[in-house]
């Protein structure tokens, strides 16, 4: 058999290493890997996410100096702040001049995590167990009466909800894994006597906004970092080639969105202390950093909402790192555009 020898233009110098039975060639490292000031933090911005517009959010009210978990900030009429302290299992209210209330203790030790008006005024609340692995949809009126609107034994985990014109409600199901994705978008009908399916096989479905003019809903997949994209053709039906993926996050984890009256779209992100904005279009145009990220401070950025007809825009974060105790608060910022109303 005739023996090959085959020769490889090698364009970086090297050093030649002899060995019993041959030579080992060993190319030389022109420069080695060392971190640069940005790779140097525990949470680093993504390079693709560099360049774009930046905010530094300020500390505007301080919730607890324990590690709460915060969750579902929306506005109400009045222009108040509501928004779930899931550690304490409450419903808060922040007034514009700063004054903390207790709008509801949740029952059978549920917790909320995601809130929204119905245009009759009762407040729709996201519940969940995470012990018993149960969850439901409550209404809390205006007299203090409490309702089931959509019962555990329905099967799912809502997390986070919104309502459309006619007075239906999208809500998420926050279940599944990464390599298991059993959770959803589903839409409860204006008469609430059917649950449609939206978006099928989502791995724990967090947060869901729809644009102002109601046609484009989106919704981020916690578990697999994704931020999807559903043009409609009616309520709970995508448009043939209307259903993308926007958008794939790098790192943990896309939580809640708000969606201001331009049709930009804030999404916080979980444990990276920012909100990551796009355009109506799904390109990403701006973030919001927490200060105290670089620490891994108040990282844990879970929701937000922008004022009714101004540009204030409010972040909940707090801590859970093991062994720190932190506490938990509401960051200011500005957003591109004003916020829409609190009921459509």
């Amino acid at each position: 058999m005739q023996k090959r020898t085959v020769m490889t233009t090698l364009t970086r110098p090297l050093s030649l290493l002899l060995l019993a039975g041959g030579l080992l060639v060993q190319p030389e490292c022109a420069q080695a890997l060392s971190y640069d000031e940005a790779g140097r933090a525990p949470l680093p911005i993504p390079v693709s996410e560099r360049s774009l517009q930046t905010d530094q959010a300020v500390p505007w009210y301080t919730v607890s100096k324990e590690n709460h978990i915060l969750e579902g900030a929306i506005f109400d009429a009045d222009g108040s702040l509501l928004f779930c302290d899931v550690t304490d299992r409450a419903i808060r209210r922040l007034t514009r001049d700063k004054k903390l209330s207790t709008v509801l203790t949740m029952p059978d030790g549920f917790h909320a995590s995601g809130l929204a008006f119905h245009r009759d005024g009762r407040l729709f609340i996201a519940a969940g167990h995470a012990a018993r692995g149960l969850g439901c949809i409550l209404a809390l009126a205006k007299d203090g009466t409490l309702a089931t609107i959509l019962p555990t034994q329905a099967g799912f985990i809502p997390n986070d909800l919104c309502f459309d014109k006619m007075g239906g409600l999208y809500f998420t199901d926050f279940k599944g894994t990464a390599t298991e994705p059993e959770g959803g978008v589903y839409y409860l009908t204006p008469a609430g006597d059917e649950v449609h399916t939206v978006i099928p096989r989502m791995a724990r479905a967090n947060g869901i906004a729809l644009s102002p003019d109601g046609t484009t809903l989106w919704a981020t997949e916690f578990c697999r970092n994704l931020l999807h994209m559903v043009y409609l053709q009616d309520a709970t039906t995508p448009m043939p080639t209307g259903s993308f993926i926007a958008y794939r996050f790098t790192g943990p984890a896309p939580d809640s969105m708000r969606v201001d009256a331009d049709g930009n779209i804030y999404v916080a992100l979980c444990r990276q202390g920012r909100v990551l904005v796009f355009n109506r279009y799904g390109i990403p145009t701006g973030q919001v950093l927490i200060p105290g990220r670089e620490e891994e401070r108040n990282i844990r950025t879970t929701s937000l909402a922008i004022r009714p007809g101004a540009r204030d825009l409010y972040i909940v974060s707090g801590n859970s790192q093991p062994g720190t105790v932190w506490g938990s608060g509401i960051f200011a910022a500005q957003a591109f555009a004003r916020g829409l109303p609190a009921t459509r």
